[in-house]
């Protein structure tokens, strides 16, 4: 015999029906990561000195930087990695600069590229889209390259469009778009510049017989403006529902920030807490909506007499930023990128053993030290598949600690690809 049910299906449908517009918007604006690869950093070069090989020279220039202070497992003990460690970085790091040295780069005409007149900046935003196109071609560009646009304020507006335009029009004409197509929107103020990139990329789409949505782009938080707007809301909070799927990611602005605050420039840091508030009001207004998180970068670059403390400066700030869910960079110079990837790698494999061992108490329903809920396996899975990504860890070292390939971390990661099957 059934227990009695005091709620008539009358009453569950009165519920259902009260919360569609609930629904439609946890669907809508809230899906989640796509489970897609996020580079751990982001390089950007003015413009014009793109060049197809540009990427394994940064290799180069990073990996003779290192080999002058002593090599890079060295590097990982300045760093304060113990001899273990610093042993079992290095090697994949090296492979990392020579294979990969560049995840993610941005040919800049904005601060980098600065004013040289609508002749200069027409021929090379044209040269830059048959460049990307040409390195794209040949398999030597990054897995992520793209563009960064000078602002829609009223000042640059014109400029910034026309370089969107003809760079987009250029690859477009080329052949098929890039996969890893990435388009930068600085200085965003207002709500309402979004919304003017999502009908500008929206035009070239149909212009170019591209499928709605195919380009996204990333909104860079350089001003107070949109943390705190003038009737004081957080603008930043609305974006991605006022053009749902467009936006792909927000990046911190270290130095128009604080100098926005007026902080004084010895001060300006990714660590000040000015801009600690500002990027927890990021996670918080993206938290669910799929799109990633960049923290900034370091202008104390690794030359001369001050290489080592810089390179110690860059790996805390970078290890500091992954452990407060900031997956994402900064690099303004070749010897970046030693103390961003030994940093980077450091992180997963120190947290793999703890974190392959509890999820394999999970996937294997056994009992261990902790006991993790379905949210915080997903956490779990995501930390591991990062690392494995990145190449901080192998395939082998993954499925032997925790019984899971790459394609079932995804799942496990980021449920609603598919479910895994235990």
């Amino acid at each position: 015999m059934s227990p009695a049910r005091s709620l008539s299906a009358g009453d569950l449908a009165q519920i259902d029906a009260s919360l569609q517009a609930t629904d439609r918007l946890l669907d809508r604006n809230y899906p989640g990561d796509d489970g897609s690869r996020q580079p751990v950093h982001t390089v950007y070069v003015p413009a014009d000195r793109f060049t197809p090989d540009l990427a394994a020279g940064w290799g180069r220039q990073a990996q003779a930087a290192a080999e002058a202070h002593g090599g890079l497992e060295r590097l990982g003990a300045l760093l304060g990695q113990d001899g273990a460690l610093a042993a079992g970085v290095a090697p994949r790091v090296a492979a990392k600069l020579a294979a990969e040295p560049i995840e993610d780069l941005r040919l800049d005409f904005e601060d980098g590229y600065g004013n040289r007149g609508d002749e200069a900046e027409d021929a090379d935003a044209v040269a830059a889209g048959k460049a990307v196109a040409a390195a794209v071609a040949a398999g030597t560009a990054p897995p992520f390259i793209g563009i960064r646009i000078k602002s829609l304020e009223a000042a640059t507006r014109a400029r910034g469009l026309r370089t969107l335009d003809l760079f987009v029009s250029t690859l477009a004409e080329a052949g098929e778009l890039p996969d890893g197509l990435v388009l930068t929107l600085p200085k965003v103020t207002t709500v309402d510049q979004v919304k003017a990139m999502d009908f500008a990329v929206g035009r070239l789409e149909a212009a170019h017989s591209l499928p709605a949505g195919r380009l996204r782009f990333e909104v860079q938080v350089e001003t107070p403006q949109l943390i705190l707007g003038a009737d004081g809301t957080s603008p930043v909070a609305r974006l991605a529902h006022a053009v749902p799927g467009r936006i792909s990611a927000l990046h911190y602005g270290t130095y128009d920030y604080s100098a926005s605050l007026e902080i004084a420039a010895q001060y300006q840091s990714m660590e000040h807490p000015a801009a600690d508030f500002a990027k927890e009001v990021m996670q918080l207004a993206v938290a669910g909506t799929g799109i990633r998180l960049s923290d900034g970068s370091s202008n104390v670059i690794p030359l001369g007499d001050g290489t080592e403390d810089a390179w110690r400066l860059h790996g805390r700030l970078v290890r500091r930023s992954l452990e407060r869910g900031y997956y994402q960079g900064w690099d303004m110079h070749p010897a970046h990128l030693p103390s961003r990837f030994l940093a980077t790698y450091a992180f997963y494999r120190q947290g793999l053993p703890s974190a392959a061992a509890r999820l394999a108490n999970y996937v294997s329903r056994t009992e261990g030290a902790v006991m993790d809920e379905p949210a915080t396996a997903r956490a779990l899975a995501n930390f591991v598949l990062r690392g494995l990504v990145c190449g901080a860890v192998g395939a082998d070292e993954v499925r032997a600690s925790t019984g899971l390939d790459q394609t079932q971390l995804t799942r496990l990661a980021h449920p609603r690809l598919a479910p895994i099957s235990h």
